[in-house]
């Protein structure tokens, strides 16, 4: 995928959600999207688009295999908002991969009817929600927390986990503190009843020190 020119990267910056995804479907449809060229003059809303992209895996309709690989993307992004990167960082083999055109039409006509619904009530507002290091923080805890979470085989759960990543994408992408609020109050619920309270999040805690260590 070719990248905008520097003179289109306002433009292509302030672009709304779908027709972001609009430039992204169109072409090729077996042609692979690389993920560096993905977020390339996206600014600040980056995370946003990558987080976007790496929820796609999660609706794959395999038990087991959305999770897997979208799970261990999540944490990566959340622990890049955790430590206070203003732009996503990819390694190498990751910024060189990405999905098919053809998989970002599909997810986009899925995702139509609520993208038109949405885009009728998000806009740019409270930006202490986004950009404050403290919310940085808090956004990248949680994205950590449900990354976790994905990447369990708890039955049931990957298109509700898939569905509540994506209100944290669009609140990254369309810069809406108001949507990101709400992603918070649903992301402490999520991680609280399917987390906490089942002892999965504490499992798999210990399942990565025990890696670490």
């Amino acid at each position: 995928m070719t990248p905008p020119a520097d003179h289109d990267h306002h433009e292509y910056r302030e672009a709304g959600t779908r027709a972001l995804l609009d430039v992204f479907a169109a072409g090729d449809p077996d042609e692979q999207l690389r993920l560096g060229d993905v977020l390339h003059g996206l600014g600040d809303r980056s995370f946003g688009m990558l987080l976007f992209v790496s929820t796609i895996p999660a609706f794959i309709p395999i038990p087991g295999v959305g999770g897997a690989i979208s799970g261990p993307l999540v944490i990566l992004i959340g622990l890049q908002l955790l430590i206070g990167l203003r732009q996503p960082w990819l390694p190498k083999f990751l910024a060189r991969r990405g999905p098919h055109r053809n998989a970002m039409a599909r997810f986009r006509d899925l995702l139509a009817p609520w993208l038109s619904r949405l885009e009728k009530l998000v806009k740019p507002r409270l930006p202490v929600l986004l950009d404050h290091r403290v919310a940085d923080f808090f956004t990248g805890a949680l994205l950590v927390l449900l990354g976790l979470l994905l990447s369990l085989p708890i039955p049931f759960t990957n298109y509700l986990f898939g569905a509540l990543l994506l209100l944290f994408a669009f609140a990254l992408l369309e810069r809406d503190g108001w949507l990101m609020a709400v992603a918070w109050a649903a992301g402490v619920v999520a991680i609280a009843v399917f987390g906490v309270l089942s002892g999965s999040l504490a499992t798999a805690a210990a399942g990565w020190i025990d890696m670490l260590f």
